[in-house]
């Protein structure tokens, strides 16, 4: 039997709303609710990554971003500012509707988080002006946000567009 994705994604949902309240229950019979900025922080960017790169929500960049925010994307193509950033995941999920993006690490220190995550998708729709090639791809990226009162101000961006590109067929393999 085959699990549509619509499916897989009302599931993950229910997990990731299930793993919350579950944390949220054991969080409070101790008597802990996240205080600390650090805390906070980590859940902003948490929530920007479950909701913006795996459920393909653009408008949580409204929500969760100030409104003077900042990306230092390597693209001199993108709009300054969140509408820069919604054109990149407007991009990212054309290429790869299933794309899904696992953390590997989030670190918090005072209004600073850095995510490193791994990316994997399938080549379905055209990216970057590469046509679709049905390619499973794999690629990395780091990410370092600053905030300002439980708000994303700013975020500094390194992606493994290289090796995506050499999956793709784009630029050729070493």
């Amino acid at each position: 039997m085959r699990t549509s994705t619509k499916t897989l994604k009302k599931m993950r949902i229910s997990l990731a709303l299930l793993t919350v309240a579950l944390v949220a229950g054991v969080l409070g019979a101790c008597g802990s609710q996240p205080t600390s900025a650090s805390e906070i922080n980590t859940a902003v960017v948490s929530r920007f990554i479950e909701e913006f790169k795996n459920n393909a929500n653009p408008g949580i960049v409204d929500e969760l971003f100030t409104p003077g925010f900042v990306h230092h994307l390597p693209d001199p193509r993108l709009p300054a500012g969140k509408e820069g950033l919604k054109l990149v995941g407007q991009s990212i999920v054309g290429g790869f509707p299933d794309v899904n993006v696992t953390v590997e690490d989030l670190l918090s220190e005072g209004d600073k988080v850095i995510e490193r995550t791994t990316a994997r998708g399938t080549h379905t729709g055209e990216f970057n002006g590469i046509p679709p090639t049905g390619t499973a791809v794999t690629w990395t990226e780091i990410h370092i946000y600053r905030l300002e009162d439980g708000k994303i101000a700013e975020m500094w961006s390194e992606i493994n567009l290289l090796g995506l590109l050499t999956q793709l067929g784009a630029i050729p393999a070493p």
